[in-house]
């Protein structure tokens, strides 16, 4: 017959099973993954802040907390399309986890062309993927890239329908954009013309393929005036972006961009969302973290927009703001 066990020989076993539970908790813990995200921008730190902060709430939220279940590796262009295959090269050699970019066509193929393996997550670049070879479709992209993508087809037209509102007199309007991109010679050839008979317009359109050939146009624009000036966006355009706001001002021309055209001094920018694009991105990490497939996983358009007024530029140039388009502004700069 078997004797109970005594009191003392149980409390013992029991505490022993206790600290070989915790000391398997503890192993666990300091065993379970640390997940290494990449991140490569076209643009430069200071540019990128307000997004890449937008981002890191949002993958708190999801339980992401740098330093102890996730790191992230920063990679920085600064509008320099030369630096793109070298810093994803960069990322691919750390075997990061997933790799979220910026800047459209440009630093997704060099993200491809560096990796045929790690999940890719684009954050609204101003392209049409599947256009561009970048994946099948929308609902099914197929690969390994997804996320979020701003085609953009009738940003153009918006962004000319808002100016001449604004200046209801514009009739001639000169377009800027860099023709490296698929997206700004997509908009110049097919999109802009339509939206400028609609409006009445007559629309002309200058390439930008490098520094000198700002002299050579902005010289041109000066002989021959229009009424207004719509900068398209890339990372060459948005890296002389001053440039161009500063033509804007001295020559008293109401003018139009992208995102964060009228926070430099441009009279209006009208784009998506950018902070709730980067939000909407963290998701995509989460699910690809937890397993989804990249090529299970539709990509988006941005479903918000946001229009910027700058008053200070509007008084400098003399162009009163109707209170139809007031009215409309997510943000104004005084």
């Amino acid at each position: 017959m078997r004797r109970p066990l005594r009191k003392t020989t149980l409390g013992s076993i029991l505490f022993a099973g206790a600290l070989l539970a915790v000391a398997v908790t503890a192993e666990a813990q300091q065993t379970k993954k640390v997940f290494r995200l990449g991140y490569l921008s076209s643009a430069d730190p200071v540019t990128d802040s307000a997004n890449i902060e937008a981002f890191r709430q949002r993958l708190r939220e999801l339980g992401y907390i740098e330093g102890q279940n996730i790191s992230i590796e920063y990679r920085y262009a600064e509008n320099k399309r030369v630096r793109y295959p070298e810093l994803a090269a960069e990322l691919v050699s750390l075997k990061v986890d997933v790799i979220v970019l910026t800047g459209g066509n440009p630093t997704i193929k060099a993200a491809m062309n560096a990796t045929k393996t790690i999940p890719i997550v684009m954050t609204s670049g101003g392209i049409d993927p599947v256009a561009s070879g970048l994946i099948e479709s929308l609902a099914h992209p197929g690969g390994y890239v997804t996320g979020l993508t701003n085609l953009g087809r009738e940003l153009g037209g918006k962004r000319l329908e808002l100016l001449k509102e604004t200046v209801p007199e514009l009739t001639r309007i000169a377009v800027l954009y860099d023709p490296a991109i698929p997206g700004p010679i997509r908009e110049v050839k097919e999109d802009l013309p339509v939206a400028a008979r609609a409006l009445k317009l007559t629309v002309q359109s200058w390439e930008l393929r490098s520094v000198d050939d700002f002299d050579k146009v902005l010289a041109a624009l000066n002989k021959n005036r229009p009424d207004g000036l719509y900068a398209l966006e890339s990372a060459f355009m948005r890296a002389n972006q001053k440039r161009i706001v500063e033509f804007a001002l001295k020559s008293r021309l109401p003018s139009i961009g992208y995102r964060e055209y009228a926070n430099t001094g441009g009279l209006m920018s009208y784009g998506a969302d950018l902070a709730d694009s980067f939000r909407r991105a963290a998701y995509y990490v989460d699910k690809i973290l937890k397993g989804a497939k990249p090529s299970d996983l539709p990509v988006e358009q941005p479903t918000k927009f946001e229009l910027v007024i700058n008053l200070k530029t509007a008084k400098q140039i003399g162009v009163p703001i109707p209170q139809s388009v007031l009215y409309r502004a997510d943000k104004v700069i005084k």
